[in-house]
């Protein structure tokens, strides 16, 4: 699906459970509530996208770029963010819980409200 742009789409509360997503372009799309578990992501540009509340759980987002993303509330259990870019991101009340965090830019980033880490 590389080469795809849904740059601003409106996809709040979709579905995309197992749908392979690798290298799209959702920068500023709004994802808030939706359902991406197991979702391949690799690569994708995230920036400024909303997923509050999203179900990220199982979500491959090795090297997205979720660069000021707002991620409140949203379950990322068991992700692969290996190489992923949280910069300026917001994460607060975010499930984090069996995700390795190691390489992973969090430039900026207030953990201090993260619910699980």
């Amino acid at each position: 699906m590389g080469g795809i742009s849904l740059c601003y789409a409106n996809l709040n509360k979709i579905d995309l459970a197992n749908t392979y997503l690798a290298g799209i372009d959702l920068h500023g799309a709004d994802l808030s509530g939706a359902n991406l578990t197991n979702a391949n992501l690799q690569g994708a540009n995230l920036r400024g996208a909303d997923l509050q509340g999203a179900d990220l759980a199982g979500a491959n987002l090795h090297a997205a770029n979720l660069n000021y993303a707002d991620l409140r509330g949203a379950n990322l259990s068991g992700a692969d963010v290996r190489g992923a870019d949280f910069r300026v991101a917001k994460l607060s009340g975010a499930n984090f819980c069996g995700v390795d965090l190691q390489g992973v830019d969090l430039e900026d980033v207030d953990l201090s409200e993260v619910e699980k880490i």
